[in-house]
């Protein structure tokens, strides 16, 4: 690992101590302490450091998320420290753009590991900006949006502004993160990527995630070795290695198991995979395109989605946005799956009447591209006229009975009322014999944690 020039901005001395002893440790050199904004910005200017540690909570007025917005501006990569990780912080973190997101309190390895991954999106950055910067020189890009993403349709700033993402990230071997709601369409993206990258002659392999059990999703993305557990017969050769050379495609990568999860950050990181009951590490060379419908931030505010994975894989970012915001899309769509489906079953159906196309752009689509498709699918199987004159659209969602369960809470509210709880039965003491931590069994630093991140405040009577 190359040593970087660290500034830690923290208010708290002991915890900044702390993360200094573990970074000089690992080779880096700490160019300082600041406990607030302001301080902060009086170090950057004398010390000019290269990455930067911001807790989110400082002394004064201003937050660790408002020295990013300004870290962002002078291009200075940035990893936040908080005691708070419910998604409301997440959210306003993710604003702005943070190389990794570290959840107090933290273990020496993951500080590493997210400094390692941070590093590592920074260099990525760096060498996508200065690719497009070389095209930039030698000429503008003749990019055909129809002849270079065939089965990708559409005209909405939207799919526009991601086809010219695919444009720009395709060229090179950082990880990609697709992220939109079920049924857009984001696997026509990946194979956009592959298409047009390097690796185009080389395979590329599917996995949907969510459709593997959790007891053999391992074996699936890495193989086995026969006998490696009851019912492995045969050597198997994983994904991952199919994919060698090539792109690997991980669909609903929010579904893997957590265990799981620790294996494939290894697995970016080192470039290396172990068959399972394997002896020796396999070296692969594979690109990595990700893609979900869930809401990472959520996912890993609840503790289900690895941060440290989450960063490694969100190095390009990518959002397809749902068909209802995309309205130019729809009537270019639904012409294509006519003229498709009336092919491929012999139908004359040949185009829609106004007021059919009035209907399908009036209908909010919450199944997105995939719905639309069906739909005309069946309205050309049952049609007898060339023209579909009306379309018999589902009922909308908003008008079926929805369950309301107000009275359920979450379990970081049933958390925090059990604090509290505790604390009055304790009248407020928090450590030593008698205290709120010896009557919840855990340690008091994870207790004094814990009421900081839920934001509990104490009244003395």
């Amino acid at each position: 690992m190359t040593a970087r020039k660290i500034l830690i901005v923290e208010d708290q001395f002991i915890e900044a101590t702390d993360l200094r002893q573990i970074l000089e440790r690992a080779g880096h050199k700490v160019c300082g302490f600041a406990a607030s904004v302001k301080a902060a910005n009086e170090k950057i200017k004398t010390e000019n450091p290269e990455f930067v540690f911001v807790d989110i909570f400082l002394k004064g007025t201003e937050t660790g998320i408002d020295l990013a917005h300004q870290l962002r501006e002078q291009n200075i990569p940035f990893i936040y420290l908080s005691a708070n990780s419910d998604q409301a912080t997440l959210e306003a973190a993710r604003a702005t753009h943070p190389y990794g997101f570290l959840v107090k309190p933290f273990r020496e390895r993951d500080i590493l590991a997210t400094l390692d991954i941070a590093i590592y999106r920074h260099s990525h950055d760096l060498e996508m900006r200065s690719g497009m910067e070389k095209t930039r020189q030698s000429g503008p890009a003749s990019v055909n949006k129809t002849g270079h993403f065939p089965g990708i349709i559409g005209k909405s700033p939207g799919i526009l502004h991601v086809l010219d993402e695919i444009s720009k990230v395709a060229p090179f071997d950082s990880a990609v993160l697709i992220t939109g709601e079920t049924g857009t369409g984001k696997e026509r993206l990946v194979d956009a990527i592959h298409r047009l990258s390097p690796r185009k002659g080389k395979p590329l392999i599917k996995v949907n995630c969510a459709a593997i059990p959790p007891e053999l999703i391992e074996s699936e993305l890495f193989g086995h070795e026969k006998g490696a557990f009851t019912g492995a017969i045969d050597r198997r050769i994983g994904k991952f290695e199919l994919a060698d050379g090539g792109t690997i495609f991980l669909d609903e990568i929010g579904e893997i198991p957590t265990e799981i999860q620790v294996k494939l950050l290894r697995v970016l990181q080192e470039k290396e995979i172990e068959r399972v009951g394997g002896a020796s590490t396999i070296h692969i060379d594979v690109r990595i395109v990700a893609a979900t419908n869930k809401d990472l931030y959520k996912e890993m505010a609840d503790g289900r989605f690895r941060i440290d994975l989450f960063y490694r894989i969100h190095v390009f970012p990518i959002h397809i946005p749902p068909l209802r915001e995309r309205k130019e899309d729809i009537r270019p769509l639904a012409e294509h799956f006519l003229a498709h489906f009336a092919s491929k079953f012999g139908r004359n159906a040949t185009s829609f009447s106004t007021k059919a196309l009035r209907q399908l752009s009036s209908y909010p689509w919450p199944g997105n591209i995939r719905e639309l498709e069906h739909l005309i699918e069946r309205h050309v199987l049952s049609t007898t006229t060339a023209i579909i004159d009306n379309i018999d659209l589902p009922e909308p969602t908003r008008n079926r009975p929805e369950n309301t369960a107000t009275d359920i809470k979450s379990i970081e509210e049933m958390e925090k009322a059990h604090i509290l709880e505790v604390l009055r039965k304790c009248h407020g003491k928090v450590s030593g014999a008698g205290g709120a931590a010896e009557l919840l069994q855990i340690p008091t630093t994870t207790l004094t944690y814990k009421i900081k991140r839920l934001g509990i405040v104490w009244q003395y009577s």
